[in-house]
C-alpha cells in the first residue's frame, strides 16, 4: 500500500507544484509549448505510476456491502457525473484552443451554467461512486486524491476571485 500512496503522492504533488509555484518561472525559461510538454510527460509518468502501484496494491476486504440501494445511488451520482463531463468538453475555455479567450468572456451555457467546473465535478462523482461501490482499502487511497485535487482547484479558484 505504500508504493500507492508514494505514487499518488507524485502524482497530487506534482500537480499541486508545476500547477502554481513552479509555472511561472518554468514557463519563463522554457516557453509555453516546452512546458506543457514537460507537465504533459510529468503528469503521464506519475499516472502510470499510480495504475502499476493500484495493480500491486493488495485487496483488503470490503469495509461495508454494497447493496442495491447504493448501486442505485451511485449510478444516479454517476450519470450526473457523466453528464458534467461530457458536458465540459465542448465550449471549455480551460481546455486549448484558439477560441479560448473568447469563450471565457462568453456567457456560461449548457453545464457551465451549472458550474464553471463540470470536468472536476465529474472526476469528484466518479471518486465518490467509486468508493461507495468498492469500498476498500486501496480504492479510497486511489480516489481521495481526485477529491482533493477538485476541493484544491475550487478553493484556489475561489481565493483568487476575491483577492
Amino acid at each position: 500500500m505504500g508504493g500507492l500512496i508514494f505514487a499518488l503522492l507524485g502524482f497530487v504533488g506534482s500537480h499541486f507544484l508545476l500547477s502554481h509555484p513552479l509555472r511561472a518561472p518554468l514557463v519563463k525559461r522554457m516557453g509555453a509549448n516546452a512546458f506543457l510538454g514537460l507537465y504533459s510527460l510529468v503528469a503521464l509518468a506519475t499516472f502510470y505510476w499510480v495504475i502499476v502501484a493500484f495493480g500491486a496494491a493488495p485487496v483488503s476486504t470490503p469495509l461495508w456491502g454494497v447493496g442495491d440501494g447504493i448501486w442505485a445511488a451511485a449510478s444516479a451520482l454517476m450519470l450526473i457525473g457523466s453528464i458534467l463531463f461530457a458536458g465540459s468538453l465542448f465550449g471549455n475555455p480551460a481546455l486549448p484552443r484558439p477560441d479560448a479567450g473568447d469563450l471565457a468572456k462568453a456567457p456560461a451555457r449548457g453545464v457551465f451554467g451549472i458550474t464553471r467546473h463540470p470536468m472536476m465535478w465529474g472526476f469528484a462523482a466518479w471518486s465518490a461512486v467509486h468508493i461507495a461501490v468498492s469500498p476498500r482499502t486501496k480504492s479510497f487511497c486511489l480516489r481521495w486524491p481526485w477529491a482533493c485535487l477538485r476541493w484544491a482547484d475550487h478553493t484556489d479558484k475561489t481565493s483568487k476571485k476575491h483577492s
